[in-house]
């Protein structure tokens, strides 16, 4: 294959990658029964569970019936195989339907997928099905590996079958079929079989088969392994021609025909109820016994008569049951019509027993250097190599064109040029071979199981090796040298390796020399030093004469595939928990959600679970790795409860088992706060509605980690001492409302310190006002009267809150507690100081000689989206530091409000008040490093264009609300999963936060609009649902009129905001909305651009009899 094949193999299994070109315009099948055969009886256990994985994964339809079901007896053929596996299939459907005995019925609606695994093969103990490639999709729900079969699922189930009628796909899994476009085929009314080729050249073709067609693509002939002058006559316009390339639909009028064999005798002999019933076997090969007999040139006498290569022979023992079943075949088949689907764009890679092309094929048509792996020195790696499913610790030098796969090893080693390591466990292992080790070798560890006995046995092989080539030609070889040269070198005997001379067994071939050494009697189990000694190494011929040998054929016919793949989801799992450390200590974007499920799908949660727990504890440097760790363990958590299952993910956190815990948190105490929530942990673990409550605590932790990192935001807050105002005196506030106009989402914490954020915002006044406000004033009275007043004049609400005691004060932490927000600026700005033994009237009359009143409004609605709460908390602190005779400035306010809204636990970014603060249109960023610092550019706008931008510029309320926090906890938890969608939208964030400041240093309004779109969209990807559908309409109706749009704020309601195409617009806008039915209330309002942003008004003095 090409290496453009293999990149479109990659596009094509990611999920987030369009596949309009590559799938057929039907839905992906939903297959009814899908039914994998094997050989060995023993491979069954094995291969089931693999096919459970990948329906639990999502890989195959949850409702699908799986089987996996092993030949009845030995050489069966592909033919026989197929009739065993529909009668399998058939009588579970017609048990699952209430039958007592097997019956057609079931085949009405039935989708049979049938896959034979074939043949043993060398390079992969668990055959070319399971045979992992150096493939990986990221955008996985779940972590997992990309095998043979799984291509071969994705190619049947999204390309060649999507439309076809009921019925039975039979496929063999022992090649890769690629096709860069779903082949167009017609299913209306279809009757018959058909079958799907791929292009061949006529010399490759010669080693295999090829379909004689007519004009109509009717098969006439099936010509298996002819001459390079008999292939051309099959060649197509291209001038290729079409191969037997596997996939073949029985219609289910065929299909009946195939299951009625089970009934009737000698075909009967292919089933295991004909075996149970005492039936001789029959061998019957699927393309040249089944679909021959349906070719228009073939004629009666030649099908049943004649010799053929590839199927039983109809001479000898067994020639006159040949026979009788292949005139049956005829009897029952024949007069079905078999048609050709030809994809000229498609490809075939045949995995045959060649060690050099396996190596090839996975080198340099592979597309990963490291799949699904851990390599701590990856410097050492070739880019031209591959490591699949293996650990590499230390300098394990990986050479160009080699393989490493399902290994764990220790350097220092080297893996030499063209070599193929697979299953070692070389941690421990000081052997020299492994710094000489020749190219181009291929070693192998197999679990096997020799009765009881369950051994593991290592192979050794040359690359260019032929396994099946008798060894007495003088070409072949043996570890890439001839025969005669390691008989020399060894003292070994051809006889130790085949016995005595035999005519009658066959020619003497590799794939049957007894060269690998397994138990020693007088030691026990050979290991590794056993193929040491076949390369050179330590060791005699006389103890390998002494030791039970074993043929390569022989391990894999002894194989134990159950401990093989269980070897391999043990490396898989350490492999991908070692990666997600990595990943958190590096504060790399790699999302763990994938890994996460694939551990909890097979109950290793627990390992991961302590993973977490020791790198948060850990982590007391970097308090943003930890909280992150802790988001972790609440997806842990989450994905053991199960998917829908428990409760919303987002809910309370303050059940008192897991305060002691938190207050550790508190204190700083991170790595006895990290135990302590394991401790408390392990009592939620019995239920899904535990697990998601726990989850929830989880998050809670990460929330005081996450503050204490924020509040690194203090080492900014510069605050002077300046003349305290007389008792009285109101010191006054104003602040406009901000626009947000991008790149809002990425000043969130963790995001901002963890990415980097970039706003672009503007200062606006609403209806010739500043909305937003707060006065202060000292009291004589030692004590806290704190009023708030919120909402538009003719809906206002008013809390009047009295502090005369600490306590009064202790829920400034609880944001909907009664003046909480007034409360957490007292205890901010240093007014008072909370956990202190001196009473609140003592501080009072200590510092200030008396108390203060608080008085602040906001004449915007709730939930508005114009950044009041934060805006508020800083009028309300520049308020407070005035009246008290501090000096600031406004730099040191932004980092105030961003360690006030820490201590309120609200969270949030710091966009609100930078864009309320500072006035104009500005630039504003933060770096990605703590501590958390916010740098803000106040644009220079040409003046024509700030004209027109407040011309140009409107509001509309539309009359919904929603809390930007009720959105904050799922963006935060995005966030931390590091979703792909979530990560790329970030960075388009920012990249359009960049273009927006461009746009409007330019002075062009319709960029600017352009961002706005953007941008809106932008903030759909982050908080799903934002948009409600009455927004909607109202977006939709305003298209026409408008440059851009965009809800203020988080979205969900409160004030959208629109760049029209005309100016002073106003009127126009409220027409076309009044024309949509069923609004609701939505007013429209003048915007009017503030440069100033926080305003100082003058000192005013109040009368003595006012003063409380």
């Amino acid at each position: 294959m090409s290496n453009e094949v293999w990149s479109h193999i990659s596009r094509t299994i990611d999920v987030n990658e369009p596949l309009a070109k590559n799938m057929s315009h039907h839905g992906p099948v939903s297959w009814t029964v899908v039914v994998l055969t094997c050989q060995h009886k023993d491979s069954v256990y094995a291969f089931q569970k693999e096919l459970k994985l990948r329906q639990q994964r999502g890989y195959l339809p949850q409702e699908a019936l799986l089987l996996t079901v092993s030949d009845p007896q030995e050489r069966l053929g592909s033919g026989g195989a197929t009739l065993n596996a529909l009668l399998v299939a058939a009588e579970h459907l017609s048990a699952r339907a209430g039958h007592t005995v097997v019956t057609a019925d079931v085949l009405d609606d039935a989708h049979i997928l049938i896959l034979h695994t074939g043949r043993d093969f060398p390079w992969d103990s668990c055959s070319r099905a399971f045979c992992w490639l150096p493939v990986h999709r990221p955008q996985d729900l779940v972590e997992q590996p990309i095998c043979c079969l799984d291509l071969l699922l994705d190619c049947l189930t999204h390309q060649i079958c999507p439309g076809s009628p009921a019925g039975v796909w039979v496929c063999s899994t022992d090649m890769i079929l690629t096709l860069p476009t779903a082949p167009v085929m017609s299913w209306d009314s279809f009757s018959g079989v058909r079958v799907v080729s791929l292009p061949s050249d006529v010399s490759y073709a010669t080693r295999h088969g090829v379909y004689l067609t007519d004009e109509q693509d009717r098969v006439r002939d099936i010509i298996y392994r002819g001459s390079e002058d008999r292939i051309r006559q099959a060649q197509c316009p291209d001038g290729k021609v079409p191969l037997v390339s596997g996939p073949v639909f029985f219609c289910r009028q065929a299909s009946e025909r195939l299951l009625q064999t089970h009934v009737t005798p000698p075909l009967d002999g292919c089933t295991y109820m004909g075996m149970d019933s005492g039936a001789p076997s029959l061998q019957l090969s699927l393309f040249l016994d089944i679909l021959l007999c349906l070719c228009l040139d073939v004629t009666e006498a030649q099908f049943v008569d004649e010799e053929r290569q590839g199927c039983a022979s109809a001479v000898g023992l067994q020639g006159a049951m040949v026979r009788s079943a292949r005139a049956l075949l005829w009897k029952m088949l024949r007069g079905t019509p078999l048609s050709m689907v030809y994809v000229p764009d498609g490809q075939y890679d045949y995995m045959t027993m060649s060690g050099d092309e396996h190596v090839k094929r996975i080198t340099e048509k592979g597309i990963e250097r490291e799949t699904l792996s851990h390599i701590q020195n990856l410097q050492c790696v070739s880019e031209y190599s591959r490591v699949i499913n293996s650990m590499l610790e230390g300098d394990v030098k990986v050479s160009v064109g080699a393989v490493v796969q399902h290994c764990h090893l220790q350097g220092p080693m080297v893996v030499p040029l063209g070599c193929l390591l697979s299953g070692l466990d070389l941690t421990t292992s000081n052997s020299p071979l492994w710094l000489t080790l020749p190219s181009d070798i291929i070693i192998q560890r197999h679990h096997v199981q020799l009765g009881e006995l369950k051994l593991i046995v290592f192979t050794v092989l040359g690359r260019h090796d032929d396994l099946e080539v008798s060894c007495d030609h003088t070409a072949t070889t043996f570890l890439n040298q001839k025969w005669t040269n390691f008989y020399h070198c060894t003292g070994i005997q051809p006889a130790d390796l085949w016995g005595a001379v035999d005519e009658s067994a066959g020619p003497r071939c590799l794939l049957d020399a007894r060269l690998f050494p397994v138990y020693l009697p007088s030691k026990g189990a050979v290991g590794l030093e056993g193929v040491e000694w076949l390369l050179g190494g330590t060791g005699s011929v006389k103890q390998w004469r002494e030791a039970w040998r074993l043929s390569l054929r022989e391990v894999l016919l002894c194989m134990d595939q159950q401990g093989e793949l269980c070897w391999r989801d043990n490396l898989f799992l350490q492999a991908a928990q070692r990666r997600a450390v990595d990943a958190l200590k590096a504060r790399t974007d790699r999302s763990l959600l994938p890994s996460i499920r694939a551990a909890v799908l097979v109950g290793r949660q627990e390992e991961l679970l302590e993973t977490l727990d020791s790198v948060a504890a850990g982590s007391t440097k970097d308090l943003g790795i930890a909280a992150r760790c802790l988001a972790c363990v609440a997806d842990v958590l989450g994905c053991m409860a199960g998917e829908g299952k428990g409760g919303l993910r987002s809910g309370p956190a303050a059940n008192p088992s897991w305060a002691p815990a938190f207050a550790l948190l508190e204190r700083g105490d991170l790595s006895r706060g990290v135990k302590a929530l394991a401790a408390e942990r392990k009592n939620w673990l019995s239920r899904p509605d535990l697990l998601v409550r726990a989850a929830r605590h989880y998050e809670g932790a990460g929330q005081i980690l996450l503050r204490q990192a924020v509040m690194s935001a203090q080492h900014f807050v510069a605050i002077g001492q300046g003349n305290v105002p007389p008792i009285g005196e109101w010191q006054e506030v104003e602040c406009p409302a901000r626009l947000d106009l991008s790149g809002g989402w990425s000043d969130t914490p963790p995001i901002a310190f963890e990415r980097g954020g970039a706003v672009v915002n503007v200062a606006v006044k609403v209806d010739g006002r500043r909305p937003i406000g707060a006065k202060v004033r000292r009291i004589r009275e030692p004590r806290l009267l704190l009023i708030s007043t919120s909402g538009a004049p003719d809906c206002q609400v008013t809390t009047e809150t009295v502090c005369d005691t600490l306590q009064d004060l202790e829920d400034h932490c609880q944001p909907h507690a009664p003046g909480a927000l007034l409360k957490a600026v007292c205890v901010c700005s240093d007014l008072v100081t909370v956990y202190s033994q001196q009473p609140l009237q003592e501080q009072m009359l200590q510092r200030w000689g008396g108390g203060l009143e608080l008085r602040s409004w906001s004449l915007l609605p709730h939930g508005s989206g114009l950044g009041t709460s934060s805006i508020l908390a800083g009028v309300a602190l520049a308020a407070v530091y005035r009246c008290t005779g501090r000096t600031f400035d406004t730099d040191s306010l932004i980092h105030a409000v961003l360690h006030l809204e820490q201590v309120l636990t609200t969270g949030g970014g710091w966009q609100d008040q930078v864009g309320g603060l500072v006035g104009g249109v500005k630039f504003a960023r933060s770096s990605n490093c703590l501590p958390l610092r916010v740098q803000v550019e106040q644009l220079n706008l040409p003046e024509d264009f700030l004209q027109s931008l407040q011309q140009h510029l409107l509001l509309v309320y539309t009359g919904k609300t929603r809390l930007a926090r009720n959105l904050l906890q799922d963006v935060v938890r995005s966030w931390y999963g590091r979703l792909p969608s979530i990560v790329e939208n970030i960075d388009e964030l920012v990249s359009n936060a960049e273009e927006c400041g461009r746009a409007c240093i330019d002075g062009s309004l319709s960029r600017l609009g352009l961002c706005l779109d953007h941008y809106w969209q932008q903030k759909k990807v982050m908080a799903p649902g934002c948009e409600p559908a009455a927004v909607r309409a109202m977006m939709d109706a305003l298209r026409p009129l408008v440059l851009g749009q965009s809800l203020a704020g988080a979205g969900g309601g409160g004030f959208l905001f629109m760049l029209t195409r005309e100016p002073l617009q106003e009127k126009t806008v409220k027409s076309v909305l009044g024309r949509i039915q069923g609004l609701g209330d939505f007013s429209v309002h003048s915007v009017e651009v503030d440069m100033q942003g926080i305003s100082f008004q003058r000192p005013s003095e109040t009368h003595q009899k006012d003063i409380v």
